[in-house]
């Protein structure tokens, strides 16, 4: 059974996931088209720096629950094979949300995880910036309510699918965390998906040539195995 993307995003007091808390948590998970959010009480003040940034205050949090009653709900709607999604995930959202769930005394759920932040760095370096609302005006998507989480959830979704066009999440998680060293041996998309370089059927390597595909950032790897194995001319 193939993976589901869920794409989350956190906000939080501070920037430091073993001092702060997380204050706001969404996620949404388009193959069955739901979405998650819950505000947090962190049991601390809001700093005001904190506050202007995503206009989550004290007043807010004041009645909602702790993260051990969040944390649980969050499982539950992230129950399944699935994979997180989150822009600068490896950095922030991971880090602060397996922080939270140690001090919650929680399990920590065995997810798999892929930075979109990392996959626009990695495959759109002709970009000058890769911030999420940079990337939403280069696409072209609508203006949100920037550093809501929820709001932010539902752009990056917009902006994931743009930037991985028809991969497979499960590719994505491979190509986004391959070095530089790794060899692609298999098709990492369309109709001949998984099957080995060598078993590709020439016709379709010509087409995806004369369609451009090999130009995409994503695709260089991919191009540089099928010229090493003498399917693909040099250009």
């Amino acid at each position: 059974m193939a993976k589901r993307a869920i794409f989350y995003d956190t906000e939080t007091t501070g920037l430091s996931a073993q001092k702060d808390r997380i204050i706001e948590i969404a996620a949404f998970d388009p193959v069955q088209n739901r979405t998650f959010n819950e505000l947090v009480n962190p049991k601390r003040a809001i700093p005001q720096e904190s506050t202007n940034i995503c206009h989550i205050t004290d007043d807010m949090v004041k009645d909602a629950d702790t993260f051990d009653i969040v944390g649980k709900k969050f499982i539950e709607f992230c129950s399944g094979d699935t994979i997180l999604v989150a822009h600068n995930n490896d950095s922030f959202d991971r880090p602060f949300l397996e922080a939270e769930f140690t001090k919650e005394s929680l399990e920590i759920p065995k997810w798999e995880y892929i930075d979109s932040l990392k996959w626009a760095r990695k495959y759109r370096p002709d970009l000058p910036r890769h911030a999420l609302q940079y990337l939403r005006e280069i696409y072209n998507i609508k203006e949100n309510q920037a550093h809501r989480a929820l709001n932010d959830v539902v752009i990056l979704h917009q902006i994931f699918e743009k930037l991985v066009d028809d991969l497979s999440i499960e590719m994505v998680y491979k190509l986004v965390y391959q070095t530089k060293s790794d060899t692609v041996e298999h098709m990492p998309f369309g109709k001949h998906q998984g099957k080995k370089l060598s078993e590709v059927p020439k016709s379709y390597i010509r087409w995806l040539d004369e369609s451009n595909a090999f130009d995409k950032p994503q695709n260089r790897a991919l191009k540089q195995a099928l010229e090493k194995l003498n399917l693909l001319s040099k250009g």
